[in-house]
């Protein structure tokens, strides 16, 4: 073979080897970026999806079915707080200063109207007996002069300037006697034993009201004087919630309306009460409007103050709903699981058949009678079945799957 025969046959039998180098890696690549695609493709279609037998739903207790239309009530939530009227609270002060020598009560006592809070001592008061004393000798001796003159008046003897000026006198000291006599009376001072002589260096502070002693701001032995409390009181009988509703929600709020409270730190309590009054200005710059509402069963743990969500009535809502049992909740959002696929309803279905199944996210809203309102994120068939019973349970089992994957 001639040289240059020989080169042209060597570069032929290289060139062919490289063709099909290049095809198989062509190939291998398609092959495994089809794959690969295909594989995506399929996890995909498999995100969030769960798979159990007919035996699995039996054991754990999955039931299915579909979204039921039901007739809730609308409600308008609200927030507020607790708090009594201003009869039903009281500062307790004194008429006048002085040295506080007992302390009756303690804080958290139960108290009725009337009853002796704390005993102070006051100089003032002594000196108020003695005038009332005085007051009341002197006023004798002007009383016969008024009545002589009367006499004399009606015989027609003495002159017109003296009866006037023993009826002046009459008045002036009868007054003068009655205003001092109220005094007392403030200060609890009994007059019939004032009378006899009983001079009292003590003095009695009453409860204005019944209820319960709240802080307690006096010691004894302390000097307290008026316009300082020295403890204050109050009466949860008649406690209410203040709630607030923005200008959107006004017009759905009468008086009368139903109202479910919950605490907000103890939601599984349910208070009951009703809508007793709507203000008729804003609070502030808030453009909401203070809504009062009487609770029905006040409990001995409600105090005011205490932060509240209110749930108010406000008339029928025909909407979506599911067994509460069919919502899970979870990063704070709230889920359904609906069926993909394998759901039969015949009786006969085979122990062995799978259920496909895919959790949907939706809003919530009214809950009432063991049914929640659910709003799907994404539109769903009208005939579409969920999972209505045993929601937790699968919920577990995509957070397991989901590790196990990680």
């Amino acid at each position: 073979m001639k040289r240059s025969s020989y080169i042209k046959f060597y570069r032929a039998i290289v060139m062919l080897a490289f063709l099909l180098a290049v095809n198989g890696c062509g190939d291998g690549g398609k092959t495994a970026e089809t794959g690969q695609e295909e594989h995506g493709t399929t996890d995909e279609s498999h995100e969030d999806q769960l798979e159990l037998s007919r035996m699995q739903l039996d054991a754990v207790g999955i039931e299915i079915g579909g979204i039921a239309q039901k007739n809730l009530t609308a409600v308008v939530k609200t927030s507020g707080q607790l708090a009594v009227p201003p009869q039903n609270e009281a500062q307790v002060n004194v008429l006048s200063g002085g040295i506080i020598r007992n302390i009756h009560v303690i804080e958290g006592q139960q108290v009725h109207k009337g009853q002796i809070l704390v005993t102070i001592e006051n100089q003032e008061l002594i000196r108020l007996q003695q005038e009332y004393l005085t007051a009341k000798a002197g006023f004798s001796y002007v009383e016969a002069e008024f009545e002589r003159q009367q006499q004399l008046k009606s015989a027609g003897a003495g002159t017109g300037r003296a009866q006037q000026q023993a009826e002046a006198s009459y008045n002036a000291e009868y007054s003068r006697i009655k205003a001092l006599q109220t005094q007392l009376q403030q200060y609890g001072i009994a007059l019939p034993g004032l009378s006899a002589g009983k001079i009292v260096m003590e003095v009695p502070v009453r409860s204005p009201i019944n209820g319960t002693i709240g802080k307690i701001m006096a010691e004894t032995g302390s000097y307290a004087q008026p316009g300082t409390s020295i403890m204050d009181i109050v009466d949860n009988s008649k406690i209410h919630a203040d709630l607030i509703v923005f200008e959107k929600d006004l017009s759905r709020i009468s008086l009368g309306q139903k109202v479910e409270f919950q605490l907000t730190n103890q939601k599984n309590e349910q208070i009951e009460g009703e809508i007793s009054g709507i203000n008729k200005s804003f609070e502030n710059d808030s453009k909401g409007v203070v809504v009062h509402a009487v609770i029905k069963k006040p409990g001995r743990n409600l105090i005011p103050g205490m932060y509240v969500t209110g749930l108010i009535a406000a008339g029928t809502l025909y909407a979506d709903a599911v067994p509460a049992d069919a919502v899970i909740k979870t990063g704070g959002r709230a889920y359904i699981f609906i069926v993909t696929k394998g759901d039969r309803e015949e009786q006969k279905a085979k122990e062995e058949e799978k259920v496909h199944f895919r959790k949907v996210e939706v809003t919530t809203g009214v809950a009432e009678l063991g049914y929640v309102q659910i709003k799907p994120l994404e539109k769903l068939p009208s005939d579409v079945r969920v999972v209505t019973k045993g929601a937790f349970y699968l919920q577990s089992e995509a957070e397991g799957a989901a590790e196990h994957d990680h």
